[in-house]
């Protein structure tokens, strides 16, 4: 497999929209294009059922229907990108804290859910063919730490809740219906805190005992809510050991600032999420919150995750490395707080995790990205 210098730009046609602009050395050019000089070759796309309130309400976060996805997997395949499908099967966030099942599945028992997952993902997956989309890898689920579709494949170890057997069900339906439409795609199984060797030994020996055969073990790691990348590449050395499968970063990011960014939001304080002013979250981070410091940690991530034996280690995404602050651009509305039982707010958590500055100019990791070699590389 290639090596993967992938970007998650699912919220891409909503910046755009609103009027994102990116510069490289001062000049204004298609996000893109920048990402194809600064050597990108895979962009990460997420898919939901229906993000829409019951009056067909936004519920914001880049609107990833399938319309909209396909939209951009589009203009991403006529750049050459590759593209990752992910699957959330949900109709909004879907993650360890929520996955909650989409608004049309309400009722289903469990056979009837597995049905849905395979329908949905086949008919994705075919429009997508049809249309000419540049499909490198497809994503089952996200972040499956707790499983999915709740509370039929929910997995609570604190609470005794194990639903193993609907967790397999459903995500090798999605795996059946990936491989009906392309036997031979990469189908990739992601977890979240990627440096949590209990969580993924205990996960994929359940799993691998009930479902489908999958390919790529993808990993979170985000070193403000999750373990040192010491962590990380013990428990990625252990998989690759383990399961003999290759290994990707799906979801990695660092802050490079710890600037505010409320007069690019125009929010007020109770609209605001502003995640880049609460110390208390990178205490722990072995870089510095600066431009620099994001760029070492990029740089460091990627020579350490060489040493993951037999080369397993394939890649990385970085998450949303364009989702500069831009008013009206956040991570929900008030109709989708609803549907996932969330108070909110619903501002941009974002901002100080991306790859361009405030005023959208390429940051140094960036660069860093761009140079890097893989040593298997040719």
């Amino acid at each position: 497999m290639e090596y993967v210098k992938g970007m998650d730009l699912s919220t891409l046609l909503e910046l755009e929209r609103l009027g994102a602009k990116y510069y490289d050395g001062g000049r204004e050019r298609d996000v893109l294009d920048i990402m194809k000089d600064y050597g990108v070759n895979a962009v990460r796309l997420r898919i939901w059922n229906d993000p829409w309130g019951p009056a067909h309400e936004s519920y914001g976060a880049g609107e990833n229907d399938v319309p909209t996805t396909l939209a951009i997997a589009k203009r991403v395949s006529a750049k050459g990108f590759g593209v990752l499908l992910n699957f959330h099967y949900s109709d909004f966030w879907a993650d360890p804290g929520k996955q909650f099942k989409p608004k049309a599945w309400e009722g289903m028992n469990a056979e009837e859910l597995a049905q849905a997952v395979y329908d949905f993902t086949l008919d994705t997956m075919e429009l997508f063919k049809k249309e000419g989309v540049n499909v490198a890898m497809v994503q089952v689920g996200n972040e499956l730490s707790n499983g999915l579709l709740w509370p039929e494949g929910r997995l609570d170890v604190d609470g005794g809740v194990f639903e193993y057997d609907n967790i397999a069900r459903f995500v090798s339906a999605g795996i059946r219906a990936v491989r009906k439409s392309d036997p031979a795609l990469p189908v990739m199984i992601h977890l979240d805190n990627g440096g949590k060797n209990e969580l993924y030994r205990r996960w994929f020996d359940n799993y691998v005992k009930r479902g489908e055969d999958f390919d790529i073990i993808g990993l979170s790691y985000y070193p403000f809510w999750h373990v040192t990348m010491d962590e990380l590449i013990d428990n990625m050395n252990d998989m690759a050991k383990r399961f003999h499968k290759d290994l990707i970063v799906a979801e990695v990011s660092m802050g490079y600032t710890m600037e505010d960014y409320r007069s690019y939001e125009k929010l007020s304080d109770g609209e605001r999420k502003g995640y880049a002013t609460k110390p208390a979250l990178v205490e722990k981070i072995e870089f510095p919150m600066t431009r620099q410091g994001q760029a070492d940690f990029m740089k460091t991530l990627m020579e350490r995750m060489e040493t993951v034996d037999g080369g397993r280690a394939r890649g990385f995404f970085w998450w949303e490395p364009a989702w500069i602050p831009m008013p009206g651009s956040g991570w929900a509305t008030p109709a989708s707080l609803a549907y996932i039982h969330d108070p909110g707010p619903c501002g941009n958590e974002w901002a100080n995790q991306a790859l361009f500055d405030y005023d959208g100019n390429v940051l140094p990791a960036l660069g860093v990205i761009r140079d890097y070699k893989e040593k298997n590389q040719n």
